[in-house]
């Protein structure tokens, strides 16, 4: 069962995770703010993973913090979830697009933390949401997750098209990554023996 519950508990935030790595894409999201609740409920349909977060945060100072926690929580909750990554196929690939955005997001399970992020977004800001926290996020969840993740944006000009395709794009990646091979009779993906 790759399931995993993650608390967290700061002078900015406190965060109850709940993710389930094999569900049919359930979630329940309330980070106290909006535009960050849709993306993770598009995160979890797409990758057809359970997805509950409840959130308390610092946002009379700023979404940043919130914004961060989270990411650092889901990361964490996708490496505990995956265990030793036995029997994974480890890599994926989509290219997806959002009616005029088209993203390119590849990912390894491998053990070793990267983003790689090729993405202009036009406007600081989606609704009250500050742009510019998209990467935040994705830098906080990969060096937890401790997974390798590349997004290159191709084609777009509206920014809420471009956030929601690196979202859906990202959550399909990681469900092929993450899918059992049933060819590798339950091996690590790896000829070291171990995803580290």
């Amino acid at each position: 069962m790759r399931r995993s519950v993650i608390e967290r508990k700061t002078s900015e935030t406190e965060i109850y995770l709940r993710l389930d790595i094999d569900g049919s894409g359930e979630y329940e999201v309330e980070t106290g703010i909006g535009f960050l609740d849709h993306m993770l409920e598009l995160f979890a349909k797409h990758g057809s993973f359970d997805l509950s977060i409840g959130c308390k945060g610092d946002l009379h100072v700023d979404m940043h913090h919130t914004v961060e926690d989270i990411g650092i929580c889901l990361g964490k909750a996708f490496a505990e979830a995956c265990g030793n990554f036995a029997g994974i196929y480890r890599y994926g690939d989509v290219i997806l697009p959002m009616d005029e955005a088209l993203v390119l997001c590849a990912v390894d399970c491998g053990g070793r933390s990267y983003l790689g992020y090729d993405v202009k977004i036009p406007t600081e800001k989606v609704g009250d949401f500050d742009t510019e926290n998209v990467k935040e996020f994705l830098l906080a969840f990969t060096s937890n997750a401790k997974i390798n993740v590349h997004l290159k944006l191709l084609e777009g000009c509206n920014s809420h098209h471009i956030i929601e395709a690196i979202f859906k794009s990202l959550a399909r990646t990681l469900k092929k990554a993450l899918a059992i091979d049933p060819d590798s009779n339950g091996a690590i993906p790896s000829t070291k023996g171990a995803i580290v």
